[in-house]
């Protein structure tokens, strides 16, 4: 190497060093290298092995070295958690109100100190990063019936290192959370409501005697016109309004008194949103909907959004079979990408469907019914009782807990003892044609029904806990089909025979979930009826201290 080649190695050199000396980060990465911080920062997470977050690992892939001991990392770092309230979390949690306070004091208060906070801070961060990745709550201490793994944390350490080293923290949260799009559409609906809690009040819709229809006017019309702007509706405010300067675009052709065509459209939009039948009147429900306050649909958001970080994430490309319980719709997902939707009937408050996650594995054709013990003993039992003709009227038999059939008439109804009730299979059993099966321990199936009015109805948690599903012969055809099955449901069906059970050659992945507020396919959040009254068990769980 030739005497100019060295200068300009020399120069290259001491260039590097002015910058690298100029840096804040590098500053303190190279005091905390060696010497009394860094002694005590080991000596700290040498304590640290039993912790329930992985502190000692966050510190492995950053080299051991301290992380907070410059201003501009920790401002990021709080900035970051405070923005969690869109996620529903409370950066309290985090000591988000506190960091910047024990930054300063630790900074005054010697190498031990500013140990024990860059600990503090990183735990900050990690536990954020636990409670975006799997919730905040164990959905143990909130479900009664809850059996399901909650999931894995869903990001890379490493990848989080790499993002804090560039006081990039906003960054590392998003590797945390949930990515399904419904996740990011709720977090953007409570950024909405939160940003209204803040605006100042509109006008509640007062209760009246009769409903308000297409072609009434008075001033009743325009509160109803500015609750369904501060729902969304922002084309039906006439250019004068005072409502929310945020809502958006206003029409100077509105006559604000007048139940009008578009505001008749409007209100069939807010009552599809509310599960509400819609027809376009304001009766009851419909007012009460309107009149909801934002606060209860912000607490309806952050509740919905600790359940989606409970749901196990699924590969897009797989098929798979999901119940939207408080919904009242189930979801397919085919091989080929398409979706197939049809309305369901779920168990009613007494008794629930459960939340469950298994995989169709067979079909049952032509099924008949074998009583579970609760309904028999707390529906038939009492109906036998009063009416012996009961149980020929629906064909029911009587059987022994061997499966031997017995007479009836030999049967004390009053103590009946171990026997077991069996509807055969036709017409009039409850489980219709097909029954759609998979493991799981609370005996819940998806099946057929004859009472197939109950699926016009807005209102469907009518059912003893399993799920009846319109349409479920087209969707059994569509299992048998979509996973290489030699069948034919026509088939099977005209064959006569009772109780076949074929196998899906291929199980399909089902999950049962239970959500009070979740994206439609247009990506707008729609608001349910909390039919089990759950959500305010999980609320103060989430509200709670950690």
């Amino acid at each position: 190497m030739n005497e100019k080649q060295l200068l300009r190695r020399w120069a290259t050199g001491a260039v590097l060093c002015l910058t690298l000396a100029q840096s804040p980060y590098v500053i303190t990465g190279a005091h905390a290298a060696s010497g009394p911080l860094q002694q005590a920062l080991d000596q700290h997470l040498s304590a640290q092995s039993t912790a329930r977050l992985p502190v000692e690992g966050f510190y492995q892939q950053h080299g051991g070295k301290p992380v907070w001991q410059n201003l501009i990392m920790v401002e990021a770092l709080v900035s970051a958690l405070n923005g969690l309230e869109d996620d529903g979390l409370t950066p309290h949690d985090y000591a988000a109100h506190t960091l910047l306070d024990d930054f300063r004091i630790s900074q005054q208060a010697g190498a031990d100190a500013q140990a024990r906070f860059d600990i503090q801070a990183t735990q900050s961060l990690l536990l954020a990063l636990e409670h975006l990745s799997r919730g905040k709550v164990n959905p143990r201490d909130v479900e009664s019936n809850w059996d399901i793994p909650r999931p894995e944390s869903r990001y890379s350490m490493l990848r989080v290192v790499h993002a804090v080293e560039n006081a990039d923290i906003k960054s590392a949260f998003a590797l945390a959370r949930p990515a399904s799009t419904e996740y990011n559409q709720l977090r953007e609906a409570l950024s909405y409501y939160r940003h209204l809690d803040t605006q100042g009040s509109v006008p509640y819709l007062a209760g009246r005697d009769d409903s308000l229809r297409p072609g009434d006017t008075g001033n009743d019309i325009i509160v109803l016109r500015q609750r369904l702007a501060l729902w969304g509706e922002a084309n039906i405010l006439p250019a004068d309004s005072s409502a929310y300067p945020m809502i958006g675009v206003q029409s100077a052709s509105i006559d604000r008194h007048a139940f009008d065509a578009d505001l008749e459209s409007a209100v069939r939009r807010f009552q599809r949103r509310h599960q509400l039948q819609d027809d376009g009147i304001v009766g009851e429900r419909t007012r009460l909907a309107l009149n909801t306050p934002v606060a209860s649909r912000i607490d309806q958001l952050r509740v919905n959004l600790e359940r989606a970080r409970w749901i196990e994430p699924t590969r897009t490309s797989q098929p798979q079979v999901w119940v939207d319980i408080a919904g009242y719709r189930l979801h397919y997902v085919r091989p080929d990408g398409q979706h197939w939707d049809a309305r369901v009937v779920v168990g009613t408050p007494r008794r629930e469907t459960p939340i469950i996650h298994s995989s169709i594995s067979h079909l049952t054709v032509n099924p008949s019914w074998t009583i579970p013990p609760t309904i028999m003993r707390e529906d038939v039992l009492p109906r036998i009782r009063r009416d012996p003709g009961y149980l020929a009227q629906h064909n029911i038999q009587v059987l022994s807990p061997s499966g031997e059939r017995l007479d009836a008439e030999t049967i004390d109804w009053q103590r009946p003892g171990g026997i077991m009730l069996r509807q055969v299979s036709g017409s009039a059993n409850p489980l219709g044609r097909v029954v759609v099966r998979f493991p799981n321990n609370d005996m819940i199936y998806l099946h057929d029904t004859p009472s197939r009015g109950l699926f016009q109805r807005e209102q469907r948690a009518l059912s003893s806990g399993c799920v009846r599903v319109e349409g479920v012969l087209e969707f059994a055809q569509m299992l048998l089909q979509d996973t290489g099955s030699r069948y034919q449901l026509n088939a099977l069906l005209n064959s006569g025979g009772s109780d076949q059970n074929v196998h899906l050659p291929q199980r399909i992945p089902v999950a049962l979930h239970y959500l009070t507020a979740w994206p439609n396919t247009q990506g707008e959040v729609e608001f349910r009826d909390d039919i089990y009254h759950r959500d305010a068990a999980l609320l103060r769980a989430l509200s709670g201290t950690v």
